[in-house]
């Protein structure tokens, strides 16, 4: 709907070097541009985004800086003030997407807030009350509002009006409240589950999120895991459909949110003893 209402095809957008598929899917459907900006753990770097805006057009920057997907991190305050800086030097629109950061609660101040004026804010209730909840949310100035409403009626026309009632009423009476602070408490113990299964194996995640990402030791290959946890009934993701380089990482991404925590955790131990196979003879 982004692309659709702010902007046009061929536009160059910069992402993470590992970023949410959906937004891949997005901007391939809409002929958008992803330009990978280099960073250390899903934290872009200002500086390297500068250099990219220094040697193309680039017209947005999409960022998931509270919890991001699949690496959970959450950007410094600092890192947030110096890109919000280079966005408005460049005149970047900022698209910000929050569906994990209700996770964290003492997460530093949205790109809403330090840069409203550019910044295009997306959420959304499926992660936070229930998956079945295909509604969101979206927080823009006024430079961006018309062409967002103008996208919405050329797709959807609008929102459905039971399910915006049901989920105001949520609101309003603490439901989403409540369930926000049971889904951390849960992804919190899942997230014990998983180190302890894992033990000495390197996990990248937040400690309040249903999933996880697993980098693989040098020389070790996603795709036998991938493949062999099949054959076993589990499903896992490589990087593929993360990646927005070349070059895409060794790594798993595990998402155990939805999983009986009866089941989850020899079905952790299955996982982390084949990863620990495939990375036999192999140094992290």
């Amino acid at each position: 709907m982004i692309g659709f209402g702010l902007l046009s095809r061929g536009d160059a957008v910069a992402v993470d070097e590992l970023t949410y598929p959906g937004f891949k899917s997005v901007a391939a459907l809409q002929g958008l541009d992803l330009v990978p900006v280099a960073g250390k753990r899903a934290v872009m770097c200002p500086d390297e985004l500068d250099q990219r805006c220094r040697t193309r057009k680039l017209r947005a920057v999409y960022l998931m800086p509270t919890v991001h997907n699949p690496l959970g991190a959450v950007m410094d305050e600092t890192t947030r003030r110096q890109l919000s800086d280079v966005a408005r030097r460049h005149d970047l629109m900022i698209i910000e997407d929050a569906a994990y950061a209700f996770l964290d609660r003492d997460a530093p101040p949205s790109f809403l807030t330090l840069a409203p004026e550019r910044t295009v804010h997306v959420g959304g209730f499926s992660k936070s009350l229930a998956t079945g909840l295909r509604l969101g949310y979206v927080i823009a100035s006024d430079r961006h509002r018309d062409g967002l409403i103008e996208a919405i009626r050329a797709t959807t026309w609008n929102a459905p009006a039971l399910i915006s009632s049901l989920v105001t009423g949520w609101i309003e009476d603490g439901t989403l409240g409540r369930s926000e602070a049971v889904r951390r408490r849960d992804g919190c113990e899942r997230q014990k589950m998983c180190r302890d299964a894992f033990g000495d194996l390197p996990i990248l995640s937040h400690p309040n999120a249903g999933f996880a990402w697993v980098p693989l030791a040098q020389g070790a290959r996603a795709a036998p895991i991938v493949t062999g946890l099949k054959q076993q009934g589990l499903s896992v993701s490589g990087a593929d459909s993360f990646a927005t380089t070349i070059a895409t990482p060794q790594a798993l991404r595990l998402a155990f949110g939805g999983v009986p925590k009866a089941e989850l955790g020899p079905i952790l131990s299955t996982v982390a003893d084949a990863i620990r196979a495939a990375s036999k003879g192999h140094a992290f």
